[in-house]
């Protein structure tokens, strides 16, 4: 693989990583349920990443696979641990969604659909399998895992294509009788299991046959198309709002330096202060006083009291007390915002005129 690919596989993982692992650990006790979450995020954003090339690849990778990863995990956390198999199809169906919502989309008929869906049951497999093998299931139960998202793929892209074949652009009227068959046969095979699952007694034959037919449906009909449309709505409107975010990297990289200079010198003027107040502080040992009474204050205390006073806030640990201690943070507080102040204009003056070329740049290109 070259090193192009790798680099940006590393990207896509470490972005989608960063935002789903901890939040499935802040929905979920549950290590499998992060698993899940992270694995599908990550084999579908780097997946859908990869595909999309090098240059709309990146984010459009991210954002898949961190809607992905969240949705995931939050219905692996909600549903028992050996019913988060009823997480595919609504996962699968998201996904699709969101690849049919991406501008640019070259869906435009049933086989493309079908041809996307499969794609991506294979990585939602691939992205079940870190749960699965963490769970210490045998190879065949792993195999059926693997095999569920595959099986679900004439659902989704039959429920997809429906709700997609009145838009413009769109060339089949009619979905492949293939695909046909395969929903169908897929449709009475989840009635049979829901029979057998449910159980239902006291009710007439009749009257178990409605309800199945009514749970398979909402199973492998309304779940799936609930989510394709979310998936699609929620990128058709993110899409336009996320290209903020290019132009925002654009006036970035050219403030990155003054950035650096003024970060660079806020903290030395941090540092200073902290020397100064603990230097006060052990020749005038009432100048401060410690909320632990009897406790001597350390050079992180020092730290921490300059980092918050620079930052015109409290810090509950320590409080000047006498005239000296109050004058000294006084001047500290005054240092601090000319600092800002003066620095910032000097960095607007010496790089208004680059701001000003990308903002015509980008009113040229009609954005």
């Amino acid at each position: 693989m070259p090193k192009r690919l790798i680099w940006l596989t590393v990207r896509i993982a470490a972005g989608i990583a960063i935002v789903v692992v901890p939040f499935g650990y802040a929905v979920t006790g549950v290590q499998a349920d992060v698993l899940i979450g992270a694995g599908c995020g990550l084999a579908i954003g780097v997946g859908v990443g990869l595909r999309g090339g090098s240059a709309g690849g990146p984010w459009t990778g991210v954002l898949a696979g961190s809607i992905i990863g969240i949705s995931a995990a939050l219905i692996a956390g909600a549903v028992p641990l050996d019913g988060w198999g009823l997480l595919i199809l609504p996962i699968l169906a998201l996904a699709v969604g969101l690849i049919d919502g991406f501008s640019g989309s070259s869906l435009s008929g049933y086989r493309d659909m079908v041809r996307e869906t499969f794609i991506l049951s294979v990585l939602f497999a691939l992205g079940l399998l870190p749960a699965t093998m963490a769970l210490g299931r045998t190879s065949v139960i792993i195999l059926v895992v693997s095999l569920m998202p595959i099986i679900c793929v004439p659902a989704v892209a039959l429920v997809a294509g429906m709700l997609s074949r009145r838009r413009e652009g769109w060339r089949d009227a009619r979905p492949p009788w293939l695909l046909l068959v395969g929903a169908v046969v897929l449709f009475v095979v989840g009635t049979l299991v829901m029979a057998d699952e449910l159980g239902i007694g006291g009710v007439s034959q009749i009257g178990v046959i409605l309800i199945n037919v009514l749970f398979t449906s909402l199973l492998l009909l309304a779940l799936p198309a609930a989510a394709f449309l979310l998936g699609r709505t929620a990128i058709t409107w993110l899409q336009p709002r996320l290209r903020v975010y290019s132009h925002l990297a654009q006036y970035l990289r050219v403030m990155w330096v003054p950035i650096g200079g003024f970060a660079v010198g806020y903290l030395t003027i941090i540092v200073l202060f902290s020397g100064f107040y603990g230097m006060l502080g052990h020749f005038r040992p009432g100048a401060f006083a410690a909320a632990d009474a009897g406790a001597s204050a350390g050079i992180a205390d020092w730290f921490s009291f300059a980092f918050f006073t620079a930052l015109g806030q409290d810090f509950t640990t320590v409080a000047p007390v006498s005239v000296s201690a109050r004058v000294l943070v006084g001047a500290h507080l005054i240092l601090s915002a000319g600092w800002a102040l003066v620095l910032f204009a000097a960095v607007m003056s010496s790089i208004g005129p680059k701001l000003d070329r990308i903002a015509r740049r980008h009113a040229a290109d009609g954005d």
